[in-house]
């Protein structure tokens, strides 16, 4: 869901030449509307000539009503990326429709012990925040609006191809682009990576993330759940009302079974497999699966080319990292561009994307390990190894000061 930015470019005739822009961003979803609001200084104190492209039609409900819905998608944000919202101007507007995270609960169900992160312990007054995807994207795109862009959509890239000073790209509306930067936000679907001959390596898991809405009997108090279970772990993310985004992992192929069950029966698993830590899980939405694995690209930049986003790295949706990380990847490569533009260096320059990676490299590296090694640390049947995962959940819990600096890492405070 998409509201409209703007009249976008739709048929352009074909040009003598290309189109030169300073920046060509892949994909206007989340993380590519984001860089591109991001960019907004830039374009005002440097003239950035900016082009978006994006696949999927963007509808027209900027004057429409907002119309939650219980089913929509949303995505946990952490309090590091709601302050770069709020440095961007756009925080106030997606809190409008945000649920606080105020506490944080981990266990193993069937073992002693859990891990409680508090927001009052940490000074915050919340841990982070759930917001419906079709939300953020609502008001990244009305902020597009405002915004002096080049608009290429409905259009896709059909072909791109290293050029002087840059990439030329041919897109499916009949534009050409000469780009000084192309910044693949694609979600890497589209096999621009591959056509560009960027390798990615790939461990699937092995498994299923069943997500969908569910409604439990008692308010949920700005409580986040994550529950290890023998059958995947289980987390709960609360939003607006009574309502939970539920995200149950299933080894590849155990998810049909319950994708098919009645909403009944479903909650009968779901409410024998999580207990009752939550109270009574009345209300289901629709029900969706996606396949897990991790998915990293060999490389994030060229000269002339920055991946960004799950076309960088696709993680487990365990540690709710994946958005976080991304955004902070729009954020460095802003930053190395404007230190570059500040030198008088054209934007996509071989020094500013050193500069990018470079800020990125640690955090990257770090958020991957984390988040694969909590996947493999729960996903071992084994009673000793159990034994030892209730005693280091108990440990952690009762140590302030590491699970104070997990909890400030995890909140995107720290890298």
């Amino acid at each position: 869901m998409h509201p409209d930015p703007g009249t976008p470019s739709q048929h352009r005739p074909p040009q003598d030449g290309p189109t030169p822009v300073d920046i060509a961003i892949v994909g206007g979803g989340l993380v590519g509307a984001s860089l591109a609001c991001a960019l907004a200084p830039l374009i005002e104190r440097h003239g950035l000539t900016v082009a978006v492209i994006e696949a999927a039609p963007l509808l027209d409900l900027a004057a429409a009503p907002w119309q939650p819905s219980f089913d929509a998608r949303a995505s946990a944000i952490s309090l590091g990326t709601s302050r770069h919202f709020t440095d961007l101007g756009l925080w106030a507007a997606m809190a409008e429709q945000a649920a606080a995270i105020r506490r944080i609960h981990v266990s193993e169900r069937g073992r002693f012990g859990a891990t409680r992160l508090e927001s009052a312990e940490l000074g915050v007054e919340a841990l982070g925040h759930v917001v419906p995807n079709a939300w953020m994207g609502r008001v990244l795109h009305r902020r597009l609006a405002e915004l002096s862009l080049a608009w290429h959509c409905p259009a896709s890239v059909e072909a791109i191809a290293p050029a002087a000073g840059g990439h030329r790209l041919t897109l499916s509306d009949g534009a050409r682009l000469q780009a000084g930067l192309t910044v693949l936000a694609d979600g890497g679907r589209s096999g621009l990576k591959e056509r560009l001959g960027i390798a990615s390596d790939s461990r699937p898991y092995e498994q299923v993330a069943l997500i969908a809405s569910v409604e439990t009997s008692r308010p949920h108090q700005g409580v986040a759940w994550e529950r290890f279970t023998a059958q995947g772990p289980i987390a709960l993310l609360p939003l607006k009302g009574q309502a939970m985004e539920l995200v149950w992992t299933h080894a590849a192929g155990d998810e049909r079974r319950r994708l098919a069950l009645a909403d009944g029966d479903f909650l009968a698993e779901l409410q024998d497999a999580f207990g009752d830590r939550a109270g009574r899980f009345r209300r289901v939405g629709r029900r969706h699966a996606y396949p897990l694995s991790l998915v990293t690209a060999r490389e994030t930049t060229r000269p002339g080319l920055a991946v960004l986003g799950n076309a960088a790295h696709a993680l487990h949706p365990v540690a709710g990292q994946g958005f976080n990380l991304a955004l902070r990847g729009v954020m460095d490569l802003v930053a190395a561009l404007e230190a570059g533009l500040a030198e008088g260096r054209p934007a996509g320059d071989s020094a500013q994307l050193e500069d990018f990676e470079a800020r990125r490299e640690g955090d990257r590296r770090q958020v991957v390990h984390f988040s694969d090694g909590l996947v493999r640390l729960f996903g071992i049947d084994s009673e000793l190894l159990g034994h030892a995962r209730a005693a280091g959940l108990v440990g952690l819990n009762l140590a302030g000061p590491l699970r104070r600096g997990l909890a400030r890492r995890a909140m995107g405070l720290e890298r």
